[in-house]
């Protein structure tokens, strides 16, 4: 049986990378449906449950 090492675990199971913040002059304040800062968001919330799913794999 072949034993996988930890390196290879963390290369085949990366760390989650957290979403880049809009930069300030994204946002147009023209009030739209799905503002860049509404997508942040989103993606802010999905990076956070990656990592705390990955943080159990990786105690």
């Amino acid at each position: 049986m072949n034993e996988m090492t930890e390196t290879t675990l963390d290369a085949e199971d990366p760390r989650p990378e957290p979403p880049q913040p809009p930069e300030p002059g994204d946002c147009c304040h023209s009030g739209c449906a799905y503002c860049v800062d509404d997508m942040y968001q989103d993606a802010l919330d999905k990076y956070r449950a990656d990592l705390k799913d990955w943080q159990a794999r990786h105690p």
